[in-house]
């Protein structure tokens, strides 16, 4: 039986443990890991047209993900791309 990723408390700890461990002994098949362990420290107010955030939802929900942390990944991914 394979094992299952352990749980971490910062990015350090995240970055050891990829860095030591062997992989292969963990179950990975079909997850997506990643490790967000830096602090959300600013909140932002954002208003959507209805239909847009139902949209935002429903594709969070199809990755297997809150809403919010959907959201901060597209913005992730737009900032890296520009």
């Amino acid at each position: 039986m394979k094992k299952t990723i352990p749980t971490f408390k910062s990015d350090e700890e995240a970055a050891d443990f990829v860095d030591a461990a062997d992989l292969s002994q963990f179950d990975l098949k079909g997850q997506l890991v990643r490790f967000e362990l830096k602090a959300k420290d600013k909140t932002i107010s954002l208003r959507l047209p209805d239909q847009l955030l139902q949209e935002v939802k429903s594709r969070a929900a199809e990755a297997g993900m809150p809403a919010q942390r959907f959201m901060r990944l597209a913005l992730e991914k737009a900032v890296k791309r520009a």
